[in-house]
């Protein structure tokens, strides 16, 4: 007799959580870290202090994976390091705070997302939206009114390399978020909007 009619359970999902940097610097370098001997690269520094040195950046990056809040949140697929999103308040970025190009919106120190990084092999399964989720929520947990982001406006248009680095409009639009004000910043050749998502104790 065949199995036509037998009902396998289906199979589970990948566990996915987001968990904060803090104490987890080995698993920042392995997304965001530069694996060439020698090699420039960004560590997340960009908006944080482009000022200092590259091959002072890891350095600065694990002393700040070492004390709360740090300086981001790390995705997990079963229990893999799988990207990176880097969130904080809006005063420890230098750029965003000498910006000419992205508005205050209020005088509160705004919680900002400006960056999220997935790793190869692990794209196209929506980690965006996980890493967005539990950046809120570290935000949240650490006494944030208000969190931002500043994506680029790509409509129905497939996704960049660019864009998903600062994120997409509707990407932080699905997560709650409400077009603040429009910069005159771009990014991949996108416009760039302030994203806000009011935080409560309940919501």
């Amino acid at each position: 007799m065949g199995d036509e009619g037998t009902h396998r359970p289906a199979e589970p999902g990948p566990r996915i959580d987001v968990r904060p940097a803090v104490g987890r610097y080995d698993d920042f370098y392995e997304v965001v870290g530069v694996k060439k001997p020698g090699g420039k690269g960004c560590w997340c520094m960009a908006y944080r202090d482009s000022r200092v040195p590259a091959e002072e950046r890891p350095g600065y990056m694990r002393d700040l994976c070492a004390t709360e809040p740090g300086p981001g949140v790390l995705v997990y697929v079963d229990d893999v390091v799988a990207g990176w999103c880097s969130i904080a308040p809006r005063s420890t970025y230098r750029r965003l705070m000498h910006s000419r190009t992205i508005p205050f919106v209020d005088d509160r120190d705004a919680w900002v997302a400006v960056c999220f990084v997935v790793r190869a092999g692990y794209r196209k399964r929506g980690l965006l939206h996980h890493l967005l989720a539990g950046a809120v929520e570290h935000a949240r947990a650490h006494g944030a009114e208000v969190v931002e982001g500043y994506p680029a406006d790509v409509g129905p248009d497939r996704v960049d390399v660019i864009s998903g680095y600062v994120g997409t409009v509707r990407m932080f639009e699905a997560a709650g978020f409400e077009r603040a004000a429009e910069t005159s910043g771009v990014s991949g050749g996108r416009r760039r909007w302030v994203m806000r998502k009011e935080l409560t104790a309940d919501g």
